[in-house]
């Protein structure tokens, strides 16, 4: 797939929804791990994945609701 098209679909809701649950799910490994290692570059990572993750879910739900 062409990065250009990838870049255009992830701005739709499904782009953007899809992108969202990959990063809640990275995220969530992220600090799964970190709280079993106790690394701290495991702890930022998880916070930025979850909050790329709730900001993709946000983007999708106004997609949704502003049609």
């Amino acid at each position: 797939m062409d990065l250009g098209k990838l870049d255009k679909w992830h701005h739709t809701g499904k782009g953007n929804l899809v992108f969202g649950l990959l990063e809640l799910a990275i995220g969530y490994g992220f600090a799964s791990w970190a709280i079993n290692t106790g690394s701290l570059w495991q702890y930022v990572l998880a916070i930025l994945f979850l909050f790329g993750g709730a900001k993709n879910l946000f983007a999708a739900a106004r997609h949704l609701f502003h049609r």
